[in-house]
């Protein structure tokens, strides 16, 4: 995409060339269309950064939106409406429009908007470019996710996984641990050889040592044979230790002899064994918390957490909900053999509102559960489990991206106030009504943040 290139979308003719001069007077390069089917093909053809629409025209903006998602081209979509149809320009906006603006136009504001969402397509378009970089350069296709939080740890996985070095993954259940950790040893020098997986909390306490690190004939009443463990199971590949809180204390000693020395000690055998292994650890625990309670071992965290990757919570990366969901039901339709089977719009929005305190494993539960329950192929908002039909997908379920240095309250609602009142172009009671408080509500908060001498 050029990163100045617009596409002005309208059927009035004049009003095409008064904004194509306005927009080109403020520095970008403009295209013009009548009608949303010339413009479907001048997207294809010049790649617009960004598309400003009017939505009442033969072709609607609307059906050229519903066009490019499906030959998934994104360019950023600004819709252009009259007052009367601002409930259909909100529509569109949930479609994945980035934004409206009123005719009779406001140029500086029209300008000021689309400033905006060129700096979000720009974003965009780096997040992109990144993913493609990885995918390319190391093959972490199957994992599917744009936002920028997530695309760090991945760009940090994707550089570790090359080098031989232990890594320790940390995040809430269900978000994907495992699937890093396999795609950390695909991605490395060790692929050819074994990936070696044991869940420390699946195991009896008393039967842990003997899974990780063998025994030998004899070892115990019942031993009658010779067993490898999984650490000389995993001998020249990857051993992936899930849930490496839950391992005993005393079991923990063992772990660390192998990765300061590379050596395990079998049960009942006499001499140590030598073994070359990758350790990958994952936890959903507090470690450093476990250490304080003495529940883990200092220096076994530190040989761990050479490299720590932590998994952002699904509920961080509401943005990557719709992908996942086209993904994840695609894969159980294939599982099921429902090919014919597809997901309405109300569902995905109310899937993209709530919080999945189960992450992606919940998601994907939820998706296969509607799949093989729904009594249509057409799966809709009364096949959702009650407590996500609940949670109603419209402005006031909205969600901010939090900085990681921290924000401050009284900001974020002076901020909120004032575009409010920029919104209803300076009318107090609109403004009010739009934040769901009452006038004199506004108006005190107006003067106590100094707003009202404005």
């Amino acid at each position: 995409m050029n990163s100045k290139r617009i596409l002005v979308v309208d059927d009035d003719s004049s009003l095409r060339r008064v904004m194509k001069m306005q927009l080109e007077e403020a520095g970008y390069e403009v295209t013009l269309a009548a009608d949303g089917a010339e413009a479907f093909d001048l997207v294809r053809e010049t790649r617009p950064k960004l598309v400003i629409s009017d939505l009442k025209m033969p072709t609607s903006g609307l059906e050229l939106m519903r066009r490019l998602a499906e030959e998934e081209i994104q360019p950023t979509l600004i819709i252009v409406t009259a007052f009367g149809t601002v409930e259909t320009a909100v529509e569109a906006m949930k479609l994945g429009a980035y934004d409206y603006v009123t005719k009779p136009l406001d140029f500086e504001e029209l300008t000021l908007v689309v400033h905006r969402a060129m700096e979000r397509q720009n974003l965009l378009d780096e997040v992109r470019n990144l993913r493609s970089a990885l995918d390319q350069r190391y093959g972490f296709e199957g994992i599917v996710g744009r936002a920028k939080g997530f695309l760090r740890v991945l760009d940090q996985a994707a550089r570790v996984a090359q080098r031989d070095t232990t890594v320790l993954i940390q995040g809430e259940t269900g978000t994907g641990k495992e699937l890093m950790a396999r795609a950390i040893h695909q991605n490395s020098p060790r692929k050819n050889m074994p990936f070696v997986t044991i869940n420390c909390g699946s195991i009896p306490k008393e039967l842990v040592e003997a899974e990780l690190f063998g025994y030998t004939r004899g070892a115990f009443t019942g031993a009658h044979a010779a067993k490898q463990g999984k650490v000389e199971l995993a001998d020249g590949g990857t051993l992936f230790l899930d849930e490496i809180g839950e391992l005993p204390l005393d079991a923990q000693v063992k772990l660390l002899r192998v990765l300061q020395q590379g050596e395990i000690a079998k049960i009942g055998a006499t001499e140590v064994e030598k073994v070359d292994v990758r350790v990958v650890a994952a936890t959903h625990r507090n470690l450093p918390a476990m250490i304080e309670d003495g529940a883990f071992r200092e220096d076994l965290y530190y040989r761990l957490a050479v490299v720590p990757l932590l998994l952002p919570p699904l509920r961080e990366r509401r943005e990557d909900i719709p992908e996942l969901v086209k993904h994840l039901f695609r894969k159980a339709k294939e599982r099921h053999g429902i090919r014919e089977a597809q997901l309405s719009s109300d569902v995905v929005q109310h899937l993209s509102h709530y919080r999945w305190p189960g992450n992606v494993r919940e998601l994907e539960n939820v998706l296969e559960r509607m799949l093989v329950l729904s009594s249509s192929n057409l799966i809709t908002e009364a096949d959702l489990p009650e407590e996500i039909r609940r949670v109603r997908p419209d402005s006031s379920s909205f969600w901010i991206e939090l900085p990681e240095a921290g924000v401050s309250l009284e900001a974020v609602e002076r901020e909120l106030i004032l575009r409010a009142l920029e919104q209803a172009k300076g009318n107090q009671t609109k403004a009010a009504k739009y934040l769901d408080i009452s006038r004199r509500t506004l108006i005190y908060r107006m003067e106590k943040y100094g707003l009202a001498q404005d």
